[in-house]
């Protein structure tokens, strides 16, 4: 499956244009990650925990994208566009959103 940003293949053909794909994952920050993540703000440093849940949430996102394209018959997905998001009362999930075109192609 070829997964891109672009709105086209290079030396290929689109066959057919299947539809609209998306991919969502929502991941909840623990108690120590919050506290660790809060530490690191003031003393400045990257947040480990937090950025092992983006790419969790990531991964989850390409591999439901690719799922759905795979159900309506597509071999690649373009104009993808990744989009990640704090969501929650309090800010205290993680939401990465992938969307695209599946397609088929030939060549």
């Amino acid at each position: 499956m070829i997964i891109t940003t672009t709105h086209h293949l290079e030396g290929k053909e689109v066959e057919a244009y299947l539809g609209v794909v998306v991919g969502e994952a929502v991941m909840g920050a623990n108690l120590f990650s919050d506290l660790f993540a809060s530490i690191r703000d003031i003393v400045g440093g990257r947040s480990g925990s937090y950025e092992d849940e983006l790419t969790k949430a990531r991964k989850i996102a390409f591999a439901e994208l690719e799922a759905e394209a795979r159900s309506l018959g597509a071999n690649a997905v373009l104009a993808v566009d990744l989009d990640y998001q704090v969501v929650g009362s309090k800010g205290s999930m993680l939401m990465v959103s992938i969307s695209g075109t599946a397609v088929r192609y030939r060549g």
